[in-house]
């Protein structure tokens, strides 16, 4: 489903842009607006608020080609989808990227633009996403597949909680390795590091983005 014509898009919120139009949140991981925790803002209000012209982010949403999204929006589908690209994924990258992190910051210890103290920011992320993850699968996740429960509301709640919490670190993460620039001199690991956190970041936004806009709006009553 695209984006209706007759409502400008710099009305619309990001969520709903990030929801119907595919490619839309990479456009707006570009321009720096927040689409997963900040999907209530408007278009407009959103590029105000960071100084960014809301034409120009209009302009590349035009230009992205028509198709269909990526992920299902039934949910017992879109709860596999779920579990299978991201759930599967943050379990199988981030040890790498923490073991890589670590590399980095012993080899390059004397490097001024060395980002001391990544390796202990990805366990944290690490540990925090792990427990996230086990709460939907052992408690929400089944309400859901159960039709939804009066009491879902309550585990919707927390996990969105911690879906802002999750931003926060990514925020945290983004500012120690320079929105994820790598030093003119980098060696090899240290570049696929930062690709490796680029990644993360744009796995973890658009899983929050799919839960937060498009998966529990279905369970809310």
């Amino acid at each position: 489903m695209n984006i209706a014509v007759e409502i400008p898009s710099s009305q619309r919120t990001l969520a709903e842009i990030a929801r119907e139009l595919p490619g839309a949140a990479a456009v707006f991981r570009r321009f720096g607006l927040d689409y997963c925790c900040g999907g209530a803002q408007t278009l407009a209000a959103a590029a105000d608020a960071s100084g960014i012209d809301a034409a120009a982010v209009e302009r590349e949403l035009a230009a992205l080609p028509a198709g269909d999204g990526e992920a299902p929006e039934e949910p017992q589908a879109l709860i596999e989808h779920i579990l299978t690209r991201y759930h599967e994924t943050h379990r199988r990258e981030l040890p790498e990227l923490i073991l890589l992190a670590r590399k980095v910051e012993a080899v390059h210890a004397g490097h001024p633009e060395v980002p001391k103290g990544l390796a202990a920011l990805l366990e944290h992320i690490a540990e925090a996403i792990e427990e996230h993850m086990l709460k939907e699968e052992r408690i929400l996740f089944p309400m859901m597949r159960a039709g939804g429960v009066p009491m879902i509301m309550g585990p919707i709640a927390v996990m969105e909680h911690e879906h802002v919490e999750h931003g926060e670190r990514l925020r945290q993460l983004e500012a120690l390795t320079r929105r994820h620039t790598p030093p003119a001199d980098a060696c090899t690991s240290w570049v696929a590091l930062y690709a490796g956190t680029r990644k993360l970041v744009d796995d973890v936004m658009q899983h929050i983005h799919l839960e937060n806009n498009v998966l529990f709006p279905q369970f809310v009553r």
